[in-house]
């Protein structure tokens, strides 16, 4: 069950911390004391979608962390799962929401929201407007009815089988070409194959062309350039210029210095053009292996242009085609092991189909019967519940059955589907009628209620709070509420209010005593004024309260 929530900076929650008891757990407040937000910060925890702007103003992020006590099948469930609670069962889940993104982790591991809510589903279900509206649908009536019927093994043989028949009949569809079609695509496959496997294309082979390439332009681009310094080194004339100076020495010593500058200059140009030329004949630069290089590229570079980007993803070009070429070469004997084996799909899981269905309709006998019983406990005067079956036109994962849950409120009048008859108050209690059925099946252990008295009041409030004392009787359940009648019920009694606090709203969750639940109960009897009256009222209902949970939990 849930133990602890603690929240921090999230909305105009500063800081919170709720340590949550067994059985009947109440929060109730003034309209905009920020149930809402407590909802919401429930919901982020399990991994829900953060609205915007969460994180409190002057805040650098928000906190949500909630302590499960976690044992028996449940904990060796999760352990299997690769979630271990600690020695004591205690498991805990955080998320720090920052405005950019989130990060939630299991006992200290960062975990994914797909992992996150993964694990939650197993310990807290949520029921609020939206679940209640859920009911609308006839997607969430076959829902509610497998798990009455308790055919998970069924239903898990049955999804992949649907799953082989679908692509069986994928296969088969393909076989539909006429015969000119799938001979000009063979000759055009053919072509292409060939064209593949003459090229005889290796693993690896294009890297190691790529890099010899690499060294061919480089020894080019070494050639050409030193080709055109010696051109250039032995294009200088300095002997020449060397003998000119000395004939003008001969009349003028002071030219001495330019003559023997000029001898160490011829010197060293010549060095130079013999470096030169000792290093070009040194090098080898095969140009019919460049060639070769050059042309098996543009081979390896044409393939991939046409068939895929590198080499493996051509080979598996090639092996597809071929793959493909094949079945066109024995199209009409493929063509009938493919129909053959959809047929034997089919026949399975049209009997797995039926299977089901039975299973479906022998368990919404007792669903509908034990529905009505319920929602007769819920204040329906008179009420008529079927559950409708109607077989699909084609297969599907959950297979044929299109189900449907009808409803009669009034005498005389004929059963129709939920949503021409249930209003938002009426929902709600089926909603409720059916979570007090499941009890027994639906193995999490924490359920949360909200907006579970919406359109009620009265003796159906009561009867509502008598129905949420059955159910925490054998899990924990957390409702938040506006009526008295239900908050009477509590074990566990919380108030949520709004206060000033350094110039800022703040939402407070305080949990209740003995006396200070009756004052609780008196505001939601009396409203502003709470009078000595109210107060007796109140004390009388809290009694009351415990009389009925003692004997409806018996």
């Amino acid at each position: 069950m849930l133990l602890e929530l603690h929240v921090r900076n999230l909305a105009l929650i500063e800081r919170a911390d709720v340590e949550f008891g067994a059985g009947l757990n109440i929060l109730t407040g003034e309209t905009g004391s920020g149930k809402s937000i407590f909802m919401g910060s429930v919901n982020m925890g399990l991994g829900g979608k953060v609205p915007k702007d969460m994180v409190r103003r002057g805040a650098e992020y928000a906190y949500i962390e909630l302590i499960f006590s976690v044992d028996g099948e449940k904990g060796r469930i999760l352990r299997e799962m690769g979630v271990n609670p600690d020695e004591d069962g205690t498991l805990i889940i955080s998320r720090k929401i920052m405005p950019s993104r989130s990060v939630s982790r299991i006992n200290d591991e960062t975990v994914t929201i797909g992992r996150l809510r993964e694990i939650t589903g197993l310990l807290l279900d949520i029921h609020g407007q939206h679940e209640h509206q859920s009911l609308l649908y006839k997607s969430k009536h076959l829902e509610i009815l497998d798990c009455f019927a308790g055919a998970e093994k069924l239903k898990k043989s049955l999804g992949e089988e649907y799953r082989r028949y679908c692509g069986l009949a994928e296969t088969a569809q393909g076989f539909c070409a006429d015969e000119e079609t799938r001979r000009r695509e063979a000759d055009f496959l053919r072509f292409e194959v060939d064209e593949i496997e003459g090229a005889a294309l290796k693993a690896g082979e294009e890297e190691e062309l790529t890099k010899a390439y690499r060294r061919f332009m480089g020894s080019r681009r070494i050639v050409e350039a030193l080709s055109a310094a010696y051109s250039a080194v032995t294009a200088v004339d300095v002997g020449e210029a060397r003998k000119g100076v000395e004939r003008a020495a001969e009349y003028e010593e002071e030219l001495d210095k330019l003559k023997d500058q000029l001898f160490d200059a011829e010197a060293i140009l010549n060095d130079v053009a013999h470096g030169i030329s000792s290093y070009l004949d040194s090098m080898v630069f095969d140009e019919e292996e460049f060639h070769r290089v050059e042309e098996r590229l543009d081979v390896i570079h044409g393939l991939e242009a046409k068939y895929g980007a590198g080499t493996e993803a051509v080979l598996q070009a090639l092996e597809e085609k071929k793959r493909r070429l094949d079945e066109l070469e024995n199209y009409d004997g493929l063509r009938l092991k493919a129909e053959q084996e959809l047929r034997e799909s089919r026949e399975r899981l049209e009997g797995l189909c039926a299977q089901l269905s039975q299973v479906r309709q022998k368990a919404a006998e007792g669903l509908a019967e034990r529905i009505k019983k319920s929602l007769l406990e819920l204040n329906f005067l008179d009420v008529e519940f079927e559950i409708a079956f109607r077989r699909l036109e084609k297969y599907t994962a959950h297979g044929f059955d299109d189900v449907e849950f009808l409803i009669s409120t009034n005498p005389g009048e004929s059963v129709k589907p939920l949503g021409m008859v249930a209003s938002g108050g009426e929902l709600s209690r089926i909603m409720l009628a059916i979570k007090t059925v499941l009890a027994d099946t639906d193995d999490v252990p924490t359920l949360i209620f909200d907006e579970i008295d919406t359109g009620i009041s009265g003796r159906t409030a009561q009867k509502v709070s008598e129905q949420l004392a059955v159910i925490s009787g054998s899990r924990q359940v957390i409702c938040i509420t506006h009526l008295p009648q239900i908050a009477s019920m509590a074990d566990c009694h919380f108030e949520m209010a709004k206060e000033p606090k350094d110039a800022k709203t703040v939402t407070t969750i305080r949990r209740l005593d003995g006396e200070q639940q009756i004052v609780e109960l008196a505001r939601l009897l009396g409203g502003v004024e709470i009078t000595g009256a109210v107060l007796q009222n109140a004390r009388e209902m809290k009694e009351l309260a415990e009389e009925t949970k003692s004997r409806v939990r018996e």
